[in-house]
């Protein structure tokens, strides 16, 4: 049996620990740089807003109404969810970290000894008081129906937070009223395949000839028909790590300098490395863009990509800022007026076993520049984000501070609220 442990509406819920008048109202957290809506309460959701709607169309779509809107707070929301998992790892023997909102719990062996409805309930319940977030937990055969099984534990308050599919009648009764679009790993272009063949539901699905699902989709749609059907196959371990890593941004105002824009471009492949190194891994492709305002018709519109191959596999900060630099200035056009600007890595394998340059040279120099690369990532993990970067990365200083600012604060977050839990200057105060 597995578990799946998931935050409700996981950062409007993290806002209202610390801002219960905040409760009962529509809220709606930005993307950066105040973009879209990328999270929604409940009251939010009833009233129509969707994910991705531009924070500027929300007074004209929804005229006198009034929506709390917070910028995000990611560093928050990660101390938020560690909390939460800490406290999983004490009820459950085996806790595996799926997203920043969901965990999934290996239960072998449990259920001879524990009620397990209840303890979920329990868990629940413990997270709630100890944390103040809410959380749904679903009880299954495969992490597949544990996602079933969570989503009826998030919708219907009579399960009193947990749901547990552990027989087949529970199964065919939760799958027979589970839209097909929600089914976890069944994506949108496979959804209108489905429906031409009359699958509305996970039961239709299900029920269908395995021969059938074999002929009509690939391998991993099969695996996610077994696991339907009670097989546990999937390996969340090899889904969740990442085959390309994206680092964007599309910029408060515009940018025409290109050094303004060298410094924005050098933070991202910064980042990339970053996520690269966190996953063991190294990447042999970047890919570099920059574009302008589509929006701004009065405006010359450029977009530019460009794709630069790593002789060696890597995922140095150094190595990487430096390829990200020099595709920079086979991209950059003169005078125009630049909005976003990105860097992609992807041909993304372990770092276990990197396969050197038949022209490499200097072996110890790569040695040195991967140890101090980890190095700087662990100072910055326990003195905080961006202490340590390299010149490259550094934003010119605001001539009203004579500060320059870090890469988090280089974007537009007016509505962002303190950093409560992990930040001395933030923390709460009572008069």
């Amino acid at each position: 049996m597995y578990a799946l442990i998931d935050c409700d509406n996981c950062f409007v819920s993290c806002e209202r620990v610390f801002r219960p008048d905040l409760e009962g109202k529509p809220v709606v957290v930005l993307s950066n740089n105040d973009g879209c809506v990328v999270a929604r309460s409940n009251e939010a959701k009833q009233l129509g807003i969707k994910e991705g709607t531009p924070f500027f169309k929300l007074a004209d779509e929804f005229p006198g109404v009034k929506i709390e809107a917070l910028s995000s707070n990611y560093t928050l929301y990660g101390d938020m969810s560690a909390r939460i998992m800490a406290i999983v790892r004490m009820y459950a023997p085996k806790v595996e970290v799926y997203s920043i909102d969901e965990c999934f719990c290996d239960l072998t062996g449990m259920e001879q000894t524990f009620d397990l409805k209840q303890w979920g309930e329990d868990l629940a319940a413990r997270i709630k008081k100890w944390v103040g977030m809410p959380v749904s937990i679903g009880i299954g055969p495969t992490k597949t129906l544990a996602k079933v099984a969570s989503r009826y534990a998030k919708t219907y308050a009579g399960y009193h937070k947990c749901c547990v599919i552990d027989s087949d009648d529970k199964r065919r009764k939760a799958l027979s009223g589970f839209p097909i679009g929600k089914v976890w790993g069944i994506g949108r272009a496979y959804v209108s395949k489905l429906e031409s063949y009359r699958c509305r539901t996970a039961l239709d699905v299900a029920d269908k000839p395995q021969g059938w699902i074999r002929m009509l989709f690939p391998l991993p749609f099969e695996n996610t028909w077994r696991e339907l059907n009670g097989v546990s196959c999937i390996d969340t371990a090899e889904v969740r790590d990442k085959k390309s890593i994206c680092t964007s941004r599309s910029f408060p105002g515009m940018i025409t300098d290109r050094e303004a824009l060298r410094t924005h471009i050098s933070n991202y492949a910064s980042r990339c490395a970053e996520k690269l190194r966190r996953q063991h891994s190294v990447c042999n492709i970047m890919t570099v863009f920059i574009a302008t305002n589509w929006f701004r018709k009065d405006l010359e519109w450029y977009q530019g990509m460009i794709n630069v191959t790593l002789h060696t596999a890597s995922s140095n900060t150094t190595e990487l800022v430096t390829a990200a630099s020099g595709a920079l200035d086979r991209l950059y056009r003169e005078g125009l007026n630049y909005k976003r600007a990105g860097v992609i890595v992807s041909g993304i394998t372990s770092d276990s076993a990197v396969q050197l340059d038949i022209f490499e040279s200097d072996v110890e120099r790569r040695k040195r520049l991967d140890s101090i690369s980890r190095t700087v990532d662990g100072i910055n993990r326990r003195m905080g984000t961006e202490t340590v970067v390299l010149a490259a990365q550094q934003y010119p200083a605001d001539p009203k501070t004579g500060k320059a600012p870090h890469f988090k604060d280089a974007i537009l977050h007016n509505l962002r609220t303190p950093c409560y839990t992990t930040n001395l200057h933030d923390i709460i105060t009572v008069d």
